[in-house]
């Protein structure tokens, strides 16, 4: 049902019975995530073959990766800006071009510098996708921020899938060269497509103010809080924070996959089965946990999950190498760590509003750029040194204490703006 606004305001109304419904809106937001996501999930089965072609180290293949994640989160605050501000359209169309170029042309680079330069081009280009995206969902879907933002998120985390297989068989027959050409040129035009059809709700663009209960049981009526008003509050450090610990555990063994199952001895046709599979289930994950949330909510969701991802992460190094093990570990690592892009975004709505939610999400999200740092390069330099086992163990023990910081969310009563009235009854709800 959609909120209650004002009828002169109604969605179908301002932009005519296809564009003002709203779940044609989140089909098409889906639709752009699914086209950012190899950009991240892709990434595994490139890093042999670029290393192969150009004998470059694994740490230095890697810094790209990292690139990328800090260039497609850590804009987000300034990204969410402009998305709250104009809306998605343009940006939206400004960043089909960037991925599209971008990750063509990862394809044709002979140096470094060039792959730093154009990964992080399409990075960039993925951070309006994915704010934009998220801002979509949770502005049209305040009565189900938790499914709505699962669905948007597993649009990215299993986008890949279907292109997997198709990746690594280009890979094989004709090349690197044109696995990156096809992918990037099809994920630019279909980002552009998108682009023209993208509406955030009128409602929201006339700062109507609508009141629907969260699945915290708090209920929206009031301006939300701004970003710099989020960042004053303990609420905003925890979660992000546990951000940091989770994006770590999951960005790992997104970008170390193929170089951790051949240090092990598996096979490619494997790392391609576990890379699909796995992919499967980060989307999956996003949509289950997330209506698990609206139900049982945020926190004890977030505590389930995250203490099952470390115990699953624990494991890749201990009984990881058998193949068929190292299938169902990818399987399963991703079923419990997919969530934290529905959950994060959701609970930051429900605590901060969705008046920026947009930029206060990109704020939230930049987390994702230390746990790519940490994940990325920092891994790999760890594992050149020491090996797999501390770098997995490691990544666990953070996933663990991000299990024990939900737990502390949920006993903290809910931030109040600056001059707001609550009474003693809500101060003592946890928000």
């Amino acid at each position: 049902m959609e909120p209650q606004v004002v009828k002169s305001y109604d969605a179908r109304e301002a932009y005519g019975p296809l564009l003002g419904n709203r779940w044609f809106q989140l089909v098409a937001a889906i639709v752009g995530m699914i086209m950012i996501a190899n950009l991240q999930y892709a990434w595994t089965l490139f890093v042999p073959e670029l290393q192969k072609a150009f004998g470059w180290s694994l740490a230095a293949v890697q810094l790209g990766f990292t690139l990328f994640i800090a260039f497609e989160s850590w804009p987000q605050p300034f990204e969410g800006y402009l998305l709250d501000r104009f809306g998605p359209k343009l940006f939206f169309t400004i960043s089909g071009l960037m991925v599209g170029i971008g990750w063509t042309a990862l394809g044709f680079v002979k140096s470094l510098p060039a792959l730093y330069f154009f990964y992080a081009m399409a990075g960039l280009g993925a951070g309006f996708v994915y704010g934009g995206s998220i801002a979509v969902a949770v502005r049209w879907f305040p009565d189900r921020r938790g499914l709505a933002s699962g669905l948007i998120a597993a649009g990215f985390g299993a986008g890949s899938a279907p292109f997997i297989p198709v990746i690594g068989a280009i890979l094989k027959s004709q090349g690197y060269v044109a696995a990156f050409l096809y992918t990037g040129v099809l994920q630019g035009l279909i980002i552009l497509i998108v682009a023209q059809v993208l509406r955030y709700p009128p409602w929201e663009q006339r700062h109507d103010v609508h009141k629907t209960k969260t699945a915290t049981g708090a209920t929206t009526g009031q301006r939300g809080f701004a970003p710099w008003e989020m960042i004053l509050t303990p609420h905003f450090w925890l979660i992000y924070i546990m951000f940091v610990f989770m994006a770590t555990s999951g960005l790992l063994f997104t970008a170390q996959t193929k170089p951790f199952a051949k240090a092990v001895g598996i096979g490619s046709e494997f790392v391609i089965l576990a890379v699909t599979f796995d992919r499967i289930s980060n989307g999956l994950s996003r949509i289950m946990w997330g209506w698990i949330s609206d139900k049982i909510g945020r926190e004890i969701t977030m505590f389930i999950a995250f203490l099952l991802n470390a115990v699953v992460v624990a494991l890749v190094p201990i009984i990881g190498h058998n193949p068929w093990v190292f299938v169902a570990l990818a399987f399963f690592l991703m079923l419990t760590w997919g969530e934290i892009f529905a959950l994060f975004p959701a609970a930051t709505a429900d605590r901060f509003g969705t008046t920026y939610a947009a930029s206060n999400y990109g704020v939230v999200y930049s987390a994702k750029g230390v746990g790519g740092i940490l994940g990325g390069v920092v891994a790999a330099w760890l594992a050149t040194l020491k090996g797999w086992t501390p770098v997995f163990f490691t990544a666990a023990s953070l996933s663990f204490l991000a299990a024990l910081g939900a737990l502390i969310l949920r006993t903290m009563p809910k931030p109040v703006l600056p001059g707001a009235k609550i009474t003693p009854t809500e101060l003592s709800k946890g928000a």
